[in-house]
């Protein structure tokens, strides 16, 4: 089982760099990275709150779970 982050389909959507989503969020952009590339083994929920206030979503569109191949 797997949990999917689709941080790089918000910012492509919203028209965002990493960046700036960085700078918004107040985390690294390192951070930013470490989760869009699906090697985060947690995220805190005051950081996805963050995310999805300055990306104007739900958690949802962030997050999805996919079944082990």
């Amino acid at each position: 089982m797997a949990i999917v982050v689709d941080i790089d389909v918000m910012l492509a959507r919203r028209k965002m760099s990493v960046g700036t989503l960085a700078e918004l969020v107040g985390i690294t952009p390192a951070n930013i990275a470490v989760l869009k590339n699906g090697r985060a083994k947690a995220v805190r929920f005051s950081t996805l709150a963050a995310l999805c206030e300055v990306l104007d979503c739900q958690p949802g569109d962030l997050l999805r779970w996919e079944p082990d191949a």
